[in-house]
Parts: C-alpha cells; structure tokens; sequence
C-alpha cells in the first residue's frame, strides 16, 4: 500500500473515545503542547486490521506511564514521508504536526502509543520515528486470513468504506477496484478494499524487520490473545518496559456489528462535503481543526450526542456467516506462500491456518452455512 492520500483522512479503521485535555487552567494551550523530548519512546501497534489491535491498544493505554493520542490511529507516519527531512526540520514538523494535534498535556507518561494499523503497509516510513526516538517498539498482530478478511469487510461496511454486501461479491470486484472502478463515494482509502493485499502478512514484516530490526518487534496472534489474554496483557508489558497495572480490563476491546441501514450508516460515518463538519463528529473535527485558529471551535455537543445514539440504535452484534468453499480455496490460493514464509519468520508452524475447518466453511459452492458455533466465533475479539 502507499501512503494514504490526504493527511487529515485516514481509514478510521478503528478508533477511541477520547477527548483533548487543555493543559493546567490559565496556561495557553501553545505552552503545553508536547515536544520530542518529552516522551522517552514510542509503541506503536501498527496492525494488522482486525486483528486485536483496539484490545492491545487498550491494555497499553490503561498503563499509568503511557499517554495516548486523542484518536486510536493517527495514521501520520503512514500519511508523510519524512525520511528527506534534515534533523532539525523533521523534529520541527513532528512536534507541529503530530504531538500537537493528536497528543494531551500529561508530562508524567513519557511513553507514547500510536495504533495506526496503516502501519505495517507502509514500513519504510517508519525510519524517521528512530530518529527521534530509538528506543521505539513495535507491535504486530496477525490473524488466519480466513476470519481476518471477512471480519475487515464487516468493519469496512460498517463505517461506510464498503458498499458491497457480501464479502464474496466484494472479493470478485477487486480487479475492478483497482482500475478505479466500483469504489464507494466517499471512501476513506480504496485501497482497503484491495482484500487480497491486507493478508499479505509476510511480505510487509520481513520490510518492517528490515527497517526498524527484529529485535524492536513483537508479533501477537490473533488466536493466543482470545485464548489467554492474560498471557499476552503480560507478555506485552514485558515487550513495552512496563509494569503491569492490577486489576486490567482483559476484555475485548471491540465486537463487530452489522447495520440496520446502511444508508443512515453512511451519511453519519461518511457524510457528504455541505455537512461533513458536522455530521462526522469528534474525531472528524480533530483531525481537521485549524491548530492556530484561536477560538477553537466545535461542533455542538447536543449534535453530537444525538448522532451518537443513531448509530448506537443503527447497529445491532454480527454472527460471522461461514465462508463459502469458493471463498475459502479463493483466500488459501492467494495466502498459502504467505503463511508459510511467515511461519519461517516468526518461528512457528501456521500452515493450519489455511485448512477447512467444519465451523467456517460453508458447504455449498456460493452459500453460507450458520452454524452452532456462531455464537462462539461472535464472541472473539473483532
């Protein structure tokens, strides 16, 4: 993937419900703005999609020693390439373009996090954060690409990215997506609609490794945090040089949802350029507002609380229907070379990742199959 093409509209893939903090009472805003200095390093959990980011980024954003940004996924290093800047201006435009619009006032938490999952597509953008902070850590999740790529789908209809239904109907238009054509009005990046480029996990960890080292890595699958979070919650503190916090929320962070309509869905996910100011909500005008426009305003805080609870009516939990067994040779077809050169890469056998299984293949050729595990596969992580 290439860096997404406008810097202030990202894929919102995920997302979080925080809100900026000003500072001390009385002190400009100018005068707390964070600077390279004060964060010791950075953790970035830079994907994959669909994967247990949202829950990894949650166990690290409840440490005391770490400051969040205001949006789960900034999505900046994947946005501006950096890496022709000198020193000094690269420090210059991160402090003005990063820290200040996406970070709080919170001197005591020297540990940063970013989750942009756009960032495991574009690893070599990745140079300039070692430069700023060497110390830097990076954490991977992947997941089978047989419930990966669907549960991305639901998530992309969800927000308003994805049109086409059903996930075998979008897999058939790719070609056509990327000459351009059957993309969504609106859509954030098209290229997440490349389904058959989001699994390539492989392919972008060996240029990850080869641009930060192996040693700043971790990889997190999909399965060993809904098997034993508590494990993992561990394991990453460990990675991060943090202490664990007692009594952490082990849960998962996000489930997926299906909607009643989809075009509701999309004027208030996606809304059109006359209103998108203000149907797009809190993390629209974040990611858009004029940094040195000094009256700071924003939208209307009972606007926002009314189109809160339209989406909260709008959607209802989704049950993954079984994969047809079109879909399922179609994603082993594209992925077996993958998943074995990823098994060599991390040191663990996955090649059954890719084998039937009774509980997500569907029987019939196109069909789909609901199971008595649906409500199992309902209650992994999304």
């Amino acid at each position: 993937m290439r860096p997404l093409a406008d810097p202030r509209d990202p894929p919102h893939i995920g997302g979080s419900d925080q809100r900026e903090y000003k500072g001390p009472v009385g002190v400009p805003m100018e005068a707390t703005a964070p600077s390279i200095g004060d964060f010791d390093r950075f953790v970035f959990v830079v994907g994959a999609p669909r994967c247990g980011t949202t829950t990894l980024a949650g166990f690290l954003k409840s440490n005391r020693a770490v400051r969040s940004p205001i949006v789960k996924e900034p999505h900046y290093f994947a946005q501006n390439d950096l890496s022709n800047l000198d020193d000094a201006s690269l420090r210059a435009r991160v402090e003005d373009e990063y820290l200040r619009r996406f970070f709080q006032y919170a001197p005591a938490r020297r540990i940063g996090l970013d989750a942009s999952v756009t960032y495991l597509y574009t690893p070599e953008q990745l140079e300039p954060v070692l430069r700023l902070w060497p110390d830097s850590r990076f954490v991977v999740a992947l997941r089978n690409p047989l419930t990966m790529l669907p549960s991305l789908h639901a998530r992309l209809l969800y927000i308003g990215d994805e049109t086409i239904k059903r996930f075998d109907e979008a897999w058939d238009a790719i070609p056509d997506r990327r000459d351009g054509r059957r993309i969504p009005g609106r859509c954030a990046d098209p290229r997440w609609l490349f389904y058959d480029e989001a699994a390539r996990f492989s392919t972008y960890l060996e240029r990850l490794f080869a641009v930060v080292g192996r040693h700043r890595c971790s990889v997190v699958l999909f399965d060993d945090l809904a098997s034993n979070p508590a494990r993992e919650y561990r394991r990453l503190m460990d990675f991060a040089g943090l202490e664990p916090e007692l009594g952490i929320d082990l849960k998962a962070r996000r489930s997926s949802y299906a909607v009643r309509s989809h075009w509701l869905q999309r004027i208030l996910k996606r809304p059109p350029g006359a209103v998108r100011e203000l149907l797009a909500g809190e993390q629209f005008y974040e990611r858009f507002r004029d940094l040195h426009d000094k009256r700071n305003r924003r939208v209307s805080g009972g606007i926002l609380r009314l189109r809160k609870r339209v989406l909260q009516w709008n959607r209802y939990p989704q049950l993954a229907d079984a994969l047809s067994l079109r879909m399922h040779d179609a994603i082993c077809r594209s992925f077996g070379s993958e998943i074995d050169r990823l098994s060599a890469l991390i040191g663990r056998d996955l090649t059954h990742w890719l084998k039937p299984a009774n509980w997500n293949v569907g029987m019939e050729k196109g069909g789909s199959t609901r199971g008595a595990n649906r409500a199992a596969f309902a209650s992994e992580l999304r």
